[in-house]
């Protein structure tokens, strides 16, 4: 009888093991995305459920009360450098993403809470961000809830939220200028002096032409093979209204570019060419 029972034993040890051993995929798929955004970059993770047939909003998922934004564990987002969302500046940091869908507008939220997976856990207390977004409708729908930064800019992008026939977008900005001028203002105290880079910001960026011009030409002086940095001078010079001047300085690149055999720019100097006739 004994040895019986440790049989039974032993048999109900491996099919326990086994049971745990047992791997099948998540109903709703994890993903996390990460996306560059000034200087830094900001990073999302949610999970994903489907439609399966069901009404979501004002339905599976209600209105007028805390969604965690997603599916099984909390919705998160990180930033590596400091953001502004809805006129608040927010650290480096780690935070929660809720929503309080609506109609026609929902409650978007940033909390310090990082593990609310129902209602009853949210605290508005820990609210840092609370801004309302319009809902728009989608033509097409989406089976899985999909998140994605889209609109990039060197200084802002919008995070959508889209599910079904309904999609909300987050804005998101950086203050890039001011820690970019500071980086100019040290750099150009060294000896290697990054002039190029420092002229493209100022021509990105509409800031003073002059300033990029006289960059471009000490970054000519450093490299005088440098025909990418000729081309960026007439590009310049263009903006500036000098088009005897910028004329010169794309012939000079494209006599350089065509030694080098760089067929690129030797189109991109014609194209530039053509605009100044």
């Amino acid at each position: 009888m004994k040895k019986l029972l440790l049989a039974l034993g032993l048999g109900v040890a491996v099919l326990s093991l086994s049971a745990q051993q047992l791997k099948t995929p998540a109903p709703s798929s994890t993903q996390v995305i990460k996306q560059e955004l000034g200087l830094g970059t900001v990073e999302l993770s949610y999970s994903r459920p489907n439609i399966k047939g069901r009404k979501i909003f004002g339905d599976l998922v209600p209105f007028g009360k805390v969604w965690r934004t997603g599916a099984n564990g909390a919705t998160t987002i990180s930033f590596s450098e400091e953001v502004t969302i809805g006129g608040v500046k927010l650290a480096p940091g780690k935070y929660g993403l809720l929503s309080i869908p609506e109609a026609d507008s929902w409650t978007l939220i940033i909390t310090k809470q990082l593990d609310v997976t129902s209602p009853a856990a949210y605290k508005q207390s820990e609210d840092i961000v609370r801004i309302k977004a319009p809902a728009f409708t989608m033509k097409d729908p989406l089976e899985t809830l999909t998140m994605q930064f889209g609109d990039i800019k060197a200084t802002s992008t919008n995070l959508y939220i889209l599910w079904a026939n309904t999609g909300v977008s987050l804005p998101i900005t950086t203050d890039v200028d001011t820690k970019v001028s500071a980086q100019i203002k040290t750099v150009m105290e060294k000896d290697n002096r990054p002039y190029f880079n420092a002229a493209m910001y100022y021509m990105d960026n509409g800031k003073d032409l002059n300033q990029a011009l006289a960059w471009l030409n000490k970054a000519a002086e450093q490299d005088p093979t440098a025909f990418w940095v000729l081309h960026q001078k007439a590009n310049c010079l263009v903006k500036l209204g000098k088009k005897e001047e910028a004329k010169a300085a794309a012939l000079k690149s494209i006599e350089i570019a065509k030694v080098a055999k760089n067929d690129d720019y030797v189109a991109l100097n014609e194209k530039l060419l053509a605009t100044l006739k």
